[in-house]
C-alpha cells in the first residue's frame, strides 16, 4: 500500500496520498464529539459541560505528541526517500525515545496536578468533580495517542496513508459503540464515555504498532536494538519542535 512519490503525476500522486490523511484529520476530531453528543443526550449539562472543558486541554497534550510524531516523519521520509536505511533505522530509535519520553511526562505530570489543572482552568464548583474523574480517565490514553501517531507517522513517511486511516476508522466505529453501551447501557455516567474512549484509542495504537512491526523489518530492528546517537535526535528535534508549536 505505499505509494512512491517521487514519479508519475504529482498532483495525482499527492492528491491519492493526501485523501486518506484529511479524513484520517476528520475522524480524529470524532472522539470527542461522540463523546459530546452521546454525553449531553444521555447524560446531564453538567457532564456536557466537563467534556468540553476538558476538550481544550487534551487538544494542547495531544497536539504535542501529534507535532513530535509530524517532525519524526518529516526526517524518516527523507531517510526513506534517499534510501538510508541506516540512518532511517537510528531515527526510528531516536524519535520514539524522545516521543516515550515526552509521553510519560504529559501522563504523569497532568495526573499530579491534577486538582491545580482544574483550578487554573476556572472550572465552575458544581463540575469539578466529574471534570476531574472525566481527566483522569482521559489522562491514561496519552500512551495509546503517542503510539497511534509515531507508528502512523512512520508509515506516512513511506508513502502508505490508507493504514493509518484504516486504523482510525475502526478505533472510532468502536467508541460510537462502546460510548452507547457504557453511558446509554450500562449507565456508567461521564466515566463510561472517557473508558470508551481510551479503549478505541488502544485498540488503534496498538493495532498499528503490531502491524508496522509485523510488515516492516526495519522498524522492529530499530525499536529491538535501539541506537541512541545525539545527531539524529538533534535532527529531529529540529524538525519536531517547529510543527508542536504549529
Amino acid at each position: 500500500m505505499n505509494k512512491n512519490l517521487t514519479s508519475g503525476s504529482v498532483f495525482n500522486s499527492i492528491t491519492l496520498f493526501a485523501l486518506p490523511m484529511l479524513l484520517g484529520n476528520i475522524l480524529q476530531q470524532t472522539y470527542n464529539v461522540v463523546d459530546t453528543w452521546v454525553v449531553g443526550q444521555f447524560i446531564s449539562s453538567n457532564a456536557l459541560a466537563s467534556v468540553g472543558s476538558a476538550y481544550t486541554l487534551m487538544t494542547f497534550l495531544t497536539s504535542i505528541l501529534i507535532g513530535l510524531s509530524m517532525g519524526s516523519g518529516i526526517v524518516f521520509s527523507l531517510c526513506f526517500g534517499s534510501h538510508d536505511e541506516k540512518n532511517l533505522e537510528h531515527s526510528l530509535s531516536a524519535s520514539f525515545i524522545l516521543i516515550a519520553i515526552v509521553m510519560i511526562l504529559l501522563t504523569i505530570i497532568p495526573l499530579i496536578l491534577l486538582n491545580n489543572i482544574v483550578h487554573w482552568l476556572n472550572i465552575p464548583k458544581e463540575i469539578i468533580d466529574i471534570t476531574s474523574i472525566y481527566l483522569q480517565i482521559i489522562f491514561c490514553g496519552i500512551p495509546a495517542v503517542f503510539l497511534y501517531n509515531y507508528f502512523a507517522a512512520y508509515l506516512k513517511s513511506v508513502g502508505n496513508s490508507i493504514m493509518p486511516l484504516a486504523f482510525l476508522g475502526i478505533s472510532t466505529i468502536i467508541n460510537i459503540i462502546l460510548d452507547l453501551f457504557f453511558v446509554v447501557v450500562c449507565r456508567f455516567g461521564i466515566s463510561g464515555a472517557a473508558y470508551a474512549t481510551i479503549i478505541a484509542q488502544y485498540i488503534s495504537g496498538i493495532g498499528i504498532a503490531l502491524y508496522v512491526l509485523k510488515q516492516h523489518s526495519i522498524v522492529r530492528s530499530a525499536l529491538t536494538h535501539v541506537q541512541f546517537h545525539k545527531s539524529h535526535l538533534k535532527q529531529i528535534a529540529g524538525y519536531s519542535i517547529f510543527t508542536c508549536l504549529q
